[in-house]
Parts: C-alpha cells; structure tokens; sequence
C-alpha cells in the first residue's frame, strides 16, 4: 500500500474491489460510467485524496470519497481504510428496489413459485 501523491483511476477503482478486473474499470470510464465532479473521466485520469468518485450503476449512482491511495489490490477488509461510501440514501433504496424487481421475474418454465416466493410477490403487489 503506497502513499503518493495521485493514482490512476482505473488501478485504484480496481485497487479497491469496485471492479473485478482492472480492465472493466477502464472499460466503465471508457463508458463514461466514472465521473470526478461531475466530469466524465478517462482512465488514465490521476486522483488524489479527497476527490469525490461517482460510478453510475443503472438505475442509480454511487459515490465514494477517496480517503488514502493505492495502486495495489487489497482484501475487503482494508477497502474502508481507503474510500468512504457516501452514496445518499435515496440512491441505494433505487438500487435495492432493483434487485428485488430483478429477483422477481422468474425465466419462464421456472416451476411455481415457493410459499416464500409467493409472499414476496404478494407484499410487493400490494405495497406491503
């Protein structure tokens, strides 16, 4: 783990475990999917500490804000050493109510839904 002065976004995006591989990382700001105050950003854009990050996953964004830098990859348990989730509220009920929609939707030919199953769905047509 390095302290300099300023990374590459694409192998710090990758250092922390926001992407599997540095490549997608690259690939997402290619994608303009990463945005540095609202800027898109390309993946040779060096951060430095403090530098907000914005990675919109559909249908929401997240943010995170750089707290140390590193170009080296870390186990999950570091990760809060090195960015700060500050992604408001409103976002990430967005996302939850995504996956649980995308939950919902059973491939056809799927059998019956489960007792759990069928709650679920019951909960949710009705607003719980």
């Amino acid at each position: 783990m390095s302290e300099e002065e300023s990374v590459r976004i694409d192998k710090f995006l990758w250092a922390v475990r926001l992407f599997k591989t540095r490549s997608l990382a690259a690939e997402a700001c290619k994608k303009g999917k990463v945005t540095i105050d609202n800027q898109p950003v390309k993946s040779s854009r060096l951060i430095r500490q403090g530098d907000k990050i914005s990675i919109k996953i559909p249908p929401a964004t997240k943010t995170y804000r750089v707290l140390q830098l590193s170009e080296k990859r870390m186990g999950a348990k570091l990760v809060p050493d090195f960015i700060e989730d500050i992604t408001p509220p409103e976002e990430i009920e967005l996302l939850e109510m995504a996956r649980m929609a995308q939950k919902m939707n059973r491939p056809r030919g799927a059998g019956r839904p489960t007792k759990k199953e069928r709650r679920e769905l019951d909960n949710l047509q009705n607003g719980w």
